[in-house]
C-alpha cells in the first residue's frame, strides 16, 4: 500500500539536517508502539530502541559527534519481530516502528535523505491505516479516514516548522523532540505513560 500525499514533493526542499529531524520525529511518534509490544509479548529490547533513537537526536544536537552506524544497525537488526512467528496484531506496528528507524540509520551511511523521508512518511502513515482498517483499502478511501488525515497534518506541521528554518535550529529541534516526547503517544493512540504505569 503506497500512501502517497503532496508534502512528497516538499521534501525535495529540505536540506539534509531538516529531513532527518523530520525522520526522528516520526521514529519518536512510533516508539511507543514498539514498547508496547515488547512489554506485551517479551520480544526484543525497547531500551536499545530507545538508545539508538536517543542517538539519532545527538547526532542532529551535539557537533561532530561519533557513531557508528554500522553497528546500530546490527543491534536494530535483532529489534525486529517477524510477523510469521507472532500472532498479536501489534507486531505490525512493532515492525513498522523498526522499519522507520532502519531508514534514519540508512540515511546516515548513505549521505542520502529523500527516499529515506519518503519511506518513513509512508511507514507512519500505513501503521496508522492497517491498524485501523486491518485489511487493504484504496487510496480514495484511506484518505477518507480521519485519524490517516490527522496523521498528514501532523507530518504537515513538522515540516513546516523545518522548511521554515534557514539553517540548524537546536532550540527548534529540542522542541520538537520535547512536544513529542511530552505527549507520549504514538502514531496510533499508544499512550506511553499509560504503559510504563501498567509496568511498575
Amino acid at each position: 500500500m503506497m500512501l502517497r500525499n503532496p508534502i512528497h514533493l516538499r521534501f525535495e526542499k529540505l536540506k539534509n539536517w531538516q529531513s532527518l529531524t523530520f525522520m526522528v520525529c516520526l521514529c519518536e511518534r512510533m516508539y511507543p508502539n514498539y514498547y508496547k509490544f515488547c512489554l506485551e509479548t517479551g520480544f526484543g529490547d525497547a531500551r536499545i530502541y530507545r538508545c539508538i533513537l536517543d542517538l539519532l537526536w545527538e547526532t542532529l544536537l551535539v557537533k561532530n559527534v561519533k557513531v557508528n552506524f554500522d553497528h546500530q544497525l546490527e543491534k536494530l537488526e535483532d529489534l525486529i519481530p517477524s510477523a510469521e512467528s507472532d500472532s498479536i496484531y501489534g507486531v505490525y506496528p512493532a515492525i513498522d516502528a523498526c522499519i522507520a528507524l532502519s531508514e534514519v540509520v540508512h540515511a546516515h551511511l548513505s549521505g542520502e535523505t529523500l527516499d529515506h523521508t519518503i519511506a518513513i512518511s509512508e511507514v507512519s502513515v500505513r501503521t496508522v491505516a492497517m491498524t485501523l482498517v486491518g485489511k487493504e483499502m484504496t487510496e480514495d478511501e484511506l484518505k477518507m479516514l480521519p485519524a490517516v488525515m490527522e496523521e498528514w497534518d501532523i507530518q504537515w506541521e513538522i515540516f513546516r516548522q523545518l522548511v521554515d528554518c534557514k539553517k540548524p535550529d537546536l532550540d527548534l529541534i529540542k522542541g520538537l523532540r520535547s512536544e513529542i516526547k511530552a505527549a507520549a503517544v504514538s502514531n496510533i493512540g499508544i499512550n506511553l505513560m499509560q504503559l510504563k504505569k501498567k509496568r511498575d
